[in-house]
C-alpha cells in the first residue's frame, strides 16, 4: 500500500507548469513552479517545518510549546499544520492589511490571530514583529521561529527546492524569478542553483514601499523609500537576514495595481488559481521580458492559492474601489459613438416654430436643444409641440421661446450610463455633454438603449 503516514510528508515535489498565454511574444520557456499542491496551499510549508525540526533537534522547541510567530498567514498556515501533528499550539500576529481569508484559515486549525496595524515602524510596540516578540516573553514555554532571521528557512529552499527545479527541468533552467518577502525561497532556492551553474540569473520582485531594490543597487538602507503598500508576501521595510543579496543578481519592482491585475490574469488566462505574489512575479516577468531569449528557461515561484485573495484582488468591488479595475460599462463619451461625428443640430431662440417643426421633420428627431448665441437656452420635444400646435395651428408662425422647454442639462463624458438615465426624465427627453475638444453632443433615450442592446 502506498499512503503518507500523516499530512507533512505531502510537503514538497509540487508540479511545474508551462505558461501559455501570458507569455505570448516571450521566446523563452515559461515555467511556473506552483507551489499551491503542498497541503498549506503555500510555498512557505516547506520552511515552515524544516525551523519546527530543527529547532526540536536542538531543544530550542520542547513539548507542550506554544510556538508565537509574525506572519503575512502563509508561514503560519505552515507552522499550524505542523502544529496539529506534533501537538504544539499557535499564536500567530499579522498586520491588518491581510486578507481575511488567511486570518480565518488559521483559525480553522486551532491557532490565535492577532491582528496588529500596519502603518507603523518594526521597531514600535503595535507593530506585529514587536507584539510577536513580546508576546514569546509573556507565555511560559513559547519559542519564536523568527522567520524573516532564522537560516532554516533559506536552507529549507536549499535542500528541497533548488534540487526539485534542477531536476525538473534537467538542469536547462536559465532564469529563476521569485517574489522576495523574509527572502528565503529566493536565496536557499538560488544558492542551490547557482552551485549548479553559476550562469543561472537570479530576479527578485519587490514592490513599491519596499527597500530591497535600492539597498541592492546602492547599498544604501533608505527609509524614505518606505510606505505602505497593498501587494501581500513581497517587500520589506527592514533587511531580514534570509535576503542573501550576493545571490540575487536583480530587482524589479512592481506597483499594487499591475500585481493586482496580474494574480486575476493568471487565472483568466492559464487557469491557475494562485495568489498576489504570483501576480506580481509575473508581471515583473513581462517587464523584464527583454532579457529572455530563445532557448531560456524561465522558472517562475507561484508561492500560494488564490483562495486567500477571494475578498481582494478576485473581488471586483475591492478592485474597482482602489482604482485596479476599469469599468466596463459603458460612459456618456460611448453613448455617443454612432454619431460623434455629426454636428449637433440646435435652433435660434428667435427662429420660428414653422423652422423648429421643418428641422424634426426634415432630420427625423424628436427633440431640438435652442440656444440663444452660444448659450443653450432651451429645448424642444415634439410630443410638447405638436401638442401646443393642435390646439394653436397659428403657433407655428411664433418664435420658439413660446414653447420651449427648460434647457437639456449638461453631464460629464466620463458619467456612467445609470447617472446619464437618471437625468432623462419626462420634463427633461435628453442631455448634453461636452467631448475633449469642447463640442457638444446629445444622448437620448435610444442612444442608451442602442448601448444596452450590444
Amino acid at each position: 500500500m502506498k499512503y503518507c503516514k500523516n499530512i507533512l510528508e505531502t510537503i514538497g515535489n509540487t508540479p511545474m507548469v508551462k505558461i501559455n498565454n501570458i507569455t505570448k511574444g516571450i521566446p523563452a520557456l515559461v515555467l511556473a513552479k506552483v507551489e499551491t499542491f503542498n497541503p498549506g496551499n503555500s510555498i512557505k510549508d516547506r520552511m515552515a517545518l524544516k525551523m519546527i525540526e530543527d529547532a526540536e533537534k536542538d531543544g530550542r522547541l520542547k513539548p507542550g510549546a506554544t510556538i508565537i510567530e509574525g506572519t503575512s498567514g502563509n508561514t503560519g498556515m505552515g507552522l499550524a499544520i505542523a502544529s496539529v501533528i506534533k501537538g504544539y499550539k499557535c499564536v500567530f500576529t499579522s498586520t491588518d492589511k491581510q486578507s481575511k481569508e488567511k486570518f480565518d484559515a488559521l483559525r480553522a486549525f486551532g491557532a490565535e490571530v492577532v491582528v496588529c496595524p500596519t502603518n507603523v515602524e518594526p521597531e514600535d510596540e503595535r507593530s506585529y514583529y514587536s507584539v510577536s516578540s513580546r508576546l514569546v516573553n509573556e507565555i511560559p514555554n513559547a519559542w519564536k521561529p523568527n522567520q524573516y532571521d532564522n537560516l532554516s528557512n533559506s536552507t529549507a529552499h536549499y535542500e528541497s527546492t533548488g534540487p526539485e527545479i534542477w531536476d525538473q527541468t534537467d538542469g536547462k533552467i536559465t532564469h529563476l524569478i521569485v517574489g522576495v518577502g523574509t527572502g528565503g525561497t529566493i536565496s536557499g532556492t538560488g544558492r542551490y542553483l547557482k552551485e549548479k551553474n553559476p550562469n543561472i540569473k537570479v530576479l527578485g520582485i519587490d514592490t513599491y514601499g519596499s527597500v530591497f531594490k535600492k539597498y541592492k543597487e546602492t547599498g544604501i538602507f533608505d527609509k524614505n523609500e518606505i510606505y505602505p503598500y497593498i501587494t501581500e508576501g513581497i517587500g520589506e521595510d527592514f533587511l531580514p537576514e534570509n535576503v542573501d543579496f550576493n545571490v540575487i543578481d536583480h530587482f524589479e519592482k512592481v506597483t499594487d495595481k499591475d500585481a493586482a491585475i496580474m494574480t486575476r490574469r493568471i487565472a483568466r488566462e492559464e487557469a491557475i488559481l494562485a495568489g498576489n505574489s504570483a501576480g506580481s512575479a509575473m508581471a515583473g516577468l513581462l517587464q523584464m521580458k527583454d532579457m529572455f531569449k530563445e532557448g531560456d528557461v524561465v522558472v517562475v515561484i507561484f508561492h500560494d492559492h488564490g483562495t486567500r485573495y477571494l475578498g481582494k484582488m478576485f473581488n471586483d468591488d475591492w478592485m474597482r474601489d482602489r482604482g485596479f479595475l476599469e469599468d466596463s460599462k459603458p460612459k456618456a463619451i460611448d453613448l455617443i459613438a454612432s454619431h460623434k461625428d455629426q454636428k449637433l443640430l440646435t435652433i435660434n431662440v428667435d427662429e420660428k416654430i414653422a423652422t423648429a417643426v421643418a428641422l424634426m421633420t426634415k432630420f427625423n428627431i424628436s427633440q431640438i436643444p435652442v440656444k440663444k448665441g452660444n448659450e443653450f437656452v432651451g429645448a424642444l420635444n415634439d410630443s410638447h409641440v405638436f401638442a401646443q400646435l393642435i390646439t394653436n395651428d397659428n403657433l407655428k408662425q411664433e418664435t420658439v421661446d413660446k414653447v420651449m422647454q427648460k434647457a437639456f442639462p449638461f453631464v460629464n463624458m466620463n458619467a456612467s450610463i445609470e447617472d446619464v438615465s437618471k437625468m432623462i426624465t419626462k420634463e427633461s427627453n435628453a442631455v448634453l455633454m461636452k467631448d475633449r475638444l469642447g463640442e457638444v453632443h446629445i444622448i437620448t433615450k435610444h442612444d442608451i438603449i442602442e448601448s444596452i442592446s450590444k
